[in-house]
Protein backbone atom coordinates (compact mmCIF):
# COMPACT_ATOMS: atom_id res chain seq x y z
CA UNK A 1 0.00 0.00 0.00
CA UNK A 2 2.95 2.54 1.23
CA UNK A 3 5.05 1.31 -1.74
CA UNK A 4 2.03 1.60 -4.28
CA UNK A 5 1.26 5.32 -3.16
CA UNK A 6 5.31 6.08 -2.87
CA UNK A 7 5.62 4.69 -7.24
CA UNK A 8 2.43 6.97 -7.94
CA UNK A 9 3.96 9.99 -6.37
CA UNK A 10 7.18 9.63 -8.18
CA UNK A 11 5.68 9.40 -11.53
CA UNK A 12 4.02 12.03 -11.33
CA UNK A 13 5.15 14.43 -14.22
CA UNK A 14 5.92 17.77 -12.44
CA UNK A 15 7.94 20.68 -13.77
CA UNK A 16 10.28 20.81 -11.38
CA UNK A 17 10.78 16.76 -10.85
CA UNK A 18 14.79 16.11 -12.61
CA UNK A 19 13.75 12.20 -11.87
CA UNK A 20 10.88 10.39 -12.36
CA UNK A 21 8.84 6.90 -12.48
CA UNK A 22 8.22 5.34 -15.36
CA UNK A 23 7.54 1.89 -14.63
CA UNK A 24 8.24 -1.39 -12.94
CA UNK A 25 8.26 -4.80 -14.14
CA UNK A 26 7.11 -8.53 -12.72
CA UNK A 27 10.21 -9.18 -11.15
CA UNK A 28 10.74 -5.59 -9.20
CA UNK A 29 12.97 -3.53 -11.05
CA UNK A 30 11.93 0.39 -11.23
CA UNK A 31 12.72 1.93 -14.43
CA UNK A 32 13.43 5.57 -14.39
CA UNK A 33 13.52 8.96 -16.53
CA UNK A 34 16.14 11.89 -15.78
CA UNK A 35 16.39 15.10 -16.62
CA UNK A 36 19.74 15.05 -18.85
CA UNK A 37 22.35 17.98 -17.64
CA UNK A 38 23.66 18.19 -20.65
CA UNK A 39 20.73 18.79 -23.06
CA UNK A 40 17.78 19.81 -20.43
CA UNK A 41 14.74 18.89 -23.52
CA UNK A 42 15.78 15.67 -22.87
CA UNK A 43 15.18 12.74 -20.68
CA UNK A 44 17.31 9.89 -20.12
CA UNK A 45 15.97 6.39 -19.47
CA UNK A 46 17.51 4.45 -16.37
CA UNK A 47 17.11 0.66 -14.92
CA UNK A 48 17.07 0.47 -11.03
CA UNK A 49 16.70 -3.45 -9.75
CA UNK A 50 15.30 -4.66 -7.26
CA UNK A 51 17.43 -3.97 -4.14
CA UNK A 52 17.27 -7.62 -3.04
CA UNK A 53 18.74 -9.12 -6.09
CA UNK A 54 21.80 -9.62 -7.17
CA UNK A 55 23.29 -7.55 -10.40
CA UNK A 56 23.95 -11.03 -12.49
CA UNK A 57 19.99 -12.05 -12.00
CA UNK A 58 18.76 -9.06 -13.37
CA UNK A 59 16.55 -9.73 -17.07
CA UNK A 60 15.25 -7.26 -18.32
CA UNK A 61 12.50 -7.99 -20.38
CA UNK A 62 12.26 -7.37 -24.47
CA UNK A 63 9.81 -4.46 -23.97
CA UNK A 64 11.40 -2.78 -21.40
CA UNK A 65 14.87 -3.25 -23.55
CA UNK A 66 12.85 -1.51 -26.08
CA UNK A 67 11.60 1.34 -24.04
CA UNK A 68 15.45 1.96 -22.69
CA UNK A 69 16.57 2.41 -26.14
CA UNK A 70 13.86 4.46 -27.22
CA UNK A 71 12.20 2.03 -29.54
CA UNK A 72 9.30 2.48 -28.06
CA UNK A 73 7.64 5.85 -26.88
CA UNK A 74 5.61 4.77 -23.55
CA UNK A 75 6.51 2.30 -20.87
CA UNK A 76 4.67 -1.45 -20.75
CA UNK A 77 2.30 -1.64 -18.26
CA UNK A 78 1.77 -4.46 -16.39
CA UNK A 79 -1.31 -6.11 -17.80
CA UNK A 80 1.06 -6.41 -21.11
CA UNK A 81 3.85 -7.64 -19.23
CA UNK A 82 1.73 -10.40 -17.45
CA UNK A 83 -0.03 -10.96 -21.41
CA UNK A 84 3.64 -11.82 -22.58
CA UNK A 85 4.38 -13.88 -19.74
CA UNK A 86 1.12 -15.98 -21.03
CA UNK A 87 2.03 -15.80 -24.36
CA UNK A 88 5.56 -17.34 -23.80
CA UNK A 89 4.23 -20.23 -21.64
CA UNK A 90 1.44 -21.28 -24.44
CA UNK A 91 4.36 -21.21 -26.83
CA UNK A 92 6.47 -23.15 -24.73
CA UNK A 93 3.41 -25.84 -24.61
CA UNK A 94 2.96 -25.87 -28.27
CA UNK A 95 6.61 -26.79 -28.18
CA UNK A 96 6.72 -29.37 -26.53
CA UNK A 97 3.69 -31.07 -28.06
CA UNK A 98 5.10 -30.37 -31.35
CA UNK A 99 8.13 -31.82 -30.39
CA UNK A 100 6.27 -34.73 -28.86
CA UNK A 101 4.80 -35.41 -31.95
CA UNK A 102 7.70 -35.09 -34.37
CA UNK A 103 9.55 -38.00 -31.95
CA UNK A 104 6.18 -39.81 -32.55
CA UNK A 105 7.04 -40.82 -36.18
CA UNK A 106 9.19 -42.82 -37.84
CA UNK A 107 12.62 -40.94 -38.49
CA UNK A 108 14.29 -41.23 -42.25
CA UNK A 109 17.23 -41.84 -40.40
CA UNK A 110 16.51 -44.86 -38.45
CA UNK A 111 17.32 -48.26 -39.61
CA UNK A 112 14.55 -49.40 -41.42
CA UNK A 113 12.30 -52.33 -39.74
CA UNK A 114 11.91 -55.13 -42.09
CA UNK A 115 8.35 -57.79 -41.77
CA UNK A 116 9.54 -61.18 -40.64
CA UNK A 117 8.77 -63.21 -44.20
CA UNK A 118 7.32 -66.54 -43.62
CA UNK A 119 10.24 -68.48 -45.07
CA UNK A 120 12.18 -66.75 -42.04
CA UNK A 121 9.67 -67.94 -39.53
CA UNK A 122 10.37 -71.90 -40.19
CA UNK A 123 7.41 -72.42 -42.63
CA UNK A 124 9.74 -74.91 -44.75
CA UNK A 125 8.09 -78.56 -45.80
CA UNK A 126 9.37 -80.67 -42.38
CA UNK A 127 8.56 -83.76 -44.32
CA UNK A 128 11.73 -83.07 -46.29
CA UNK A 129 14.69 -85.28 -45.04
CA UNK A 130 18.10 -83.99 -44.95
CA UNK A 131 20.10 -86.56 -46.92
CA UNK A 132 22.75 -85.60 -49.62
CA UNK A 133 21.04 -87.19 -52.40
CA UNK A 134 17.85 -85.17 -51.69
CA UNK A 135 19.33 -82.35 -50.63
CA UNK A 136 21.12 -82.11 -54.02
CA UNK A 137 17.47 -82.94 -56.08
CA UNK A 138 16.16 -80.31 -53.96
CA UNK A 139 18.28 -77.42 -54.69
CA UNK A 140 18.01 -78.52 -58.69
CA UNK A 141 14.49 -78.71 -58.38
CA UNK A 142 14.28 -74.99 -57.03
CA UNK A 143 16.84 -73.69 -59.68
CA UNK A 144 14.79 -75.59 -62.54
CA UNK A 145 15.93 -75.79 -65.92
CA UNK A 146 17.45 -72.46 -66.84
CA UNK A 147 19.76 -72.36 -64.25
CA UNK A 148 21.23 -75.87 -64.82
CA UNK A 149 22.69 -75.00 -68.09
CA UNK A 150 25.01 -72.50 -66.93
CA UNK A 151 28.38 -73.17 -65.71
CA UNK A 152 28.81 -73.88 -61.99
CA UNK A 153 31.73 -71.45 -61.68
CA UNK A 154 31.02 -67.88 -62.85
CA UNK A 155 33.68 -66.32 -65.31
CA UNK A 156 34.73 -62.97 -62.98
CA UNK A 157 34.60 -59.99 -66.09
CA UNK A 158 37.73 -58.00 -64.24
CA UNK A 159 39.86 -60.77 -64.45
CA UNK A 160 40.41 -60.33 -68.06
CA UNK A 161 40.89 -56.81 -67.53
CA UNK A 162 44.49 -55.00 -67.63
CA UNK A 163 45.71 -54.65 -64.42
CA UNK A 164 47.54 -51.43 -65.33
CA UNK A 165 46.18 -48.08 -65.74
CA UNK A 166 46.52 -46.45 -68.84
CA UNK A 167 48.71 -43.41 -67.76
CA UNK A 168 51.08 -45.24 -65.97
CA UNK A 169 53.46 -44.63 -69.05
CA UNK A 170 52.65 -41.50 -69.88
CA UNK A 171 55.78 -38.87 -68.58
CA UNK A 172 55.81 -34.82 -68.64
CA UNK A 173 57.25 -33.13 -71.79
CA UNK A 174 60.23 -30.60 -71.15
CA UNK A 175 58.41 -27.46 -71.66
CA UNK A 176 59.31 -25.09 -74.55
CA UNK A 177 57.97 -21.71 -74.85
CA UNK A 178 56.97 -20.58 -78.39
CA UNK A 179 58.53 -17.17 -79.61
CA UNK A 180 57.31 -14.14 -78.78
CA UNK A 181 55.57 -12.50 -81.54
Amino acid sequence: MVNSLWFQWKSLKLPWRRSRLAGQDLAGNTFWEYKDDINANRWRRMLKPDPKMHLSDVKVTPQWHQWLRYVREHAPTIEEQRQEVMRQMQIKQLAQLADERWHSKPSFLDKPQTPKSKLNEGSVNTTFRDTPESAQHHSASQRGPASQSKPSKEENPWAKADNRNPGDSWQPEAWSPNAKR
